[in-house]
């Protein structure tokens, strides 16, 4: 079935946009690529109000492409830490360094260009296109798919690629001729402020009129949703080994969970607790305590974490990939929101 787009909705949308509209993100009313880009990324499967004191920090570290591209991982990761997602900071990093290195430190001006940055895809780097340097390209975040499904009457889930394909097209024809800033994030808007996932606000709709959820009354059921699949329970005992106020963080490996992180080490449970602190960390435990669990969400599993407190008597040594830091400045380090929980419990009961 084919889909003919309404030949008002491109002007509809700006028109909207221009009054209701958001128009003072950090992030707007400039015409910088890195900053436009940072915020894009940022804002993947994250929202504003969550992301504004993370991106300003972030710019006030590194205001420009070369300061990021030269900073050590582990700063980086240190001023995302609590955002999640941690692999878009780790693509964020290494994709300045290939700007600096095969752009001599310009940021590309084409999607295409963009879109073969770490960690970009066709949808971000269009958005960036558009905003930076008025390229016209479609965009199709979570929001808008879900603008365009509810609009044009589009069933099925989103995520499968026949749908995905679909809404492409329709993205793609909808596009106006001119101002392709203000139409990319008016789409962004209505979808984050008007055409919520849950709530949407129908009566404040500019597309109320011609909105096929809307007028059939289908907007609880568009888009389609994907059929929850109950996610897997797994376990996993942290070892926090104190001395005095300093505490051993572990950095993690590169890939998987919180990758690149300092943790709290993790053991095996059924293993003989004083073996592995004196093969694995070289101290010796003065007295012990199991803290309360702490369960943490990710995006494909539940993961409960048994604290293990252990004060150790031992000289501090850090081998590598260790470190023993005071609790405040462990705070300040890359670490994910699990550990600083953790830290923030100790700091409440074991100083």
């Amino acid at each position: 079935m084919s889909i003919s787009p309404h030949p008002n909705f491109a002007q509809h949308l700006i028109a909207w946009h221009k009054q209701h509209g958001r128009h003072d993100l950090p992030w707007q009313n400039t015409r910088d690529p890195y900053r436009i880009w940072v915020s894009e990324i940022m804002l993947q499967q994250t929202q504003v109000a969550a992301v504004i004191p993370y991106y300003q920090r972030f710019l006030a570290r590194f205001p420009d492409i070369s300061s990021l591209a030269l900073a050590p991982i582990d700063d980086v990761l240190a001023l995302w830490s609590g955002l999640g997602y941690y692999a878009r900071a780790r693509n964020l990093h290494t994709a300045a360094q290939w700007v600096v290195t095969c752009y001599a430190g310009n940021f590309p001006q084409r999607a295409i260009d963009i879109e073969s940055l770490p960690g970009i895809g066709r949808s971000t780097a269009a958005a960036v296109a558009a905003f930076a340097f008025g390229e016209q390209g479609a965009i199709l975040d979570g929001n808008v798919k879900r603008v365009l499904a509810r609009c044009f009457g589009i069933a099925g889930y989103p995520g499968e690629q026949a749908v995905q394909k679909r809404l492409w097209a329709l993205a793609e024809a909808l596009l106006p001729e001119t101002q392709i800033e203000i139409y990319t994030q008016a789409l962004m808007d209505l979808g984050a402020t008007i055409c919520a996932r849950g709530k949407p606000r129908c009566d404040h709709c500019p597309m109320q009129a011609l909105c096929v959820a809307h007028q059939t009354g289908r907007t609880a059921e568009l888009p389609t949703t994907k059929l929850k699949a109950v996610l897997p329970l797994r376990e996993t005992v942290f070892l926090i080994l104190q001395q005095g106020g300093e505490v051993l963080l572990e950095k993690r490996p590169a890939s998987g969970i919180w990758g690149g992180l300092w943790s709290f080490p993790e053991i095996e449970p059924e293993a003989i607790l004083q073996t592995q602190l004196m093969q694995r960390f070289g101290v010796e435990a003065q007295r012990a305590k199991a803290l309360e669990p702490l369960a943490h969400t990710f995006t494909h599993f539940h993961l409960t974490i048994r604290p293990l407190w252990v004060e150790t008597t031992t000289p501090l040594v850090s081998k590598p990939g260790q470190v023993w830091l005071t609790l405040e400045d462990a705070r300040g380090a890359a670490i994910p929101t699990a550990v600083r929980k953790l830290l923030d419990q100790l700091s409440i009961h074991y100083r």
